[in-house]
């Protein structure tokens, strides 16, 4: 579930109505935002938060927003609640017009009291530093966007976005790359462990073949999309990893929204 141009700040969980469907209780609004809290260390935390639909489609017509509803919009809200920085691909970013993050007065309250900023930074990866410069996240941000990229990018990052932060993460083996562990690292140095990645496929499938990924949400969409969309993950090869589920929820409307972590 991306933070498209259609919706600039993500509504909260009120008024949805979602349930533990291990246990049939209810959700409240603070509850849910405590359900997808982080551990409590100063570890680097990786959480990736995706959308598929039954058949297995990430997007409709090349946005994932097509395939949220509330109960979805409600779940991401509380994963961004507790996120330092959110993590994405120059593609998606672009293609999905991202903002910076939007949050409410008692989430901001939240967080300052816990020690962390107001809202998260957005951090975008991109090996070429080819970013748009067009798209709101990099004007209308609330906090200075992150670009995360290699040597050689970090010159054209500065000549498109002038101001932008720019961080280097780069295997000097494998130039050219980004080196996605360097880059958690870095992030991790500026004081952000608690990492969410909201894709695209691509860079899920990088962070998920070097075994980066602690945690996979994805929300399960009651619809079918048919075509030759891609998945939630692409990568060159495959990466088998196993999961165990440490929570699944419902809502009204039919989505399922599953928490794994890493087994």
């Amino acid at each position: 579930m991306a933070d498209s141009d259609d919706e600039q700040a993500i509504p909260g969980p009120t008024g949805i109505q979602l349930t533990q469907l291990t246990t049939g209780a209810p959700v409240g609004s603070s509850e849910l935002v405590d359900l997808y809290d982080y551990p409590a260390n100063n570890e680097i935390c990786l959480r990736a938060n995706m959308i598929g639909s039954l058949d297995g489609a990430a997007t409709v017509a090349g946005l994932s927003g097509g395939l949220g509803g509330d109960g979805d919009r409600a779940v991401f809200a509380a994963m961004r609640a507790n996120a330092d920085v959110i993590l994405v691909g120059s593609g998606t970013a672009r293609a999905e017009r991202y903002h910076g993050a939007h949050l409410p007065v008692s989430v901001r309250q939240r967080r300052q009291a816990r020690g962390q900023g107001e809202v998260p930074v957005i951090a975008v990866v991109t090996a070429s530093g080819a970013v748009d410069p067009s798209i709101p996240l990099f004007n209308e941000s609330e906090v200075t966007p992150i670009v995360v990229t290699t040597a050689s990018g970090a010159a054209n990052v500065a000549s498109r976005v002038p101001g932008a932060q720019i961080l280097v993460a780069e295997n000097h083996l494998h130039t050219g790359k980004v080196d996605l562990r360097a880059a958690l690292t870095g992030l991790h140095s500026r004081g952000l462990s608690r990492v969410l990645c909201e894709g695209g496929p691509s860079l899920l499938g990088t962070l998920l073949a070097a075994r980066l990924v602690d945690e996979l949400c994805l929300t399960v969409a009651p619809t079918t999309v048919g075509g030759d969309g891609g998945r939630i993950v692409s990568s060159p090869t495959e990466a088998p990893t196993a999961w165990q589920r440490v929570l699944l929820l419902a809502d009204g409307d039919g989505y399922l929204f599953t928490r794994h972590v890493r087994a």
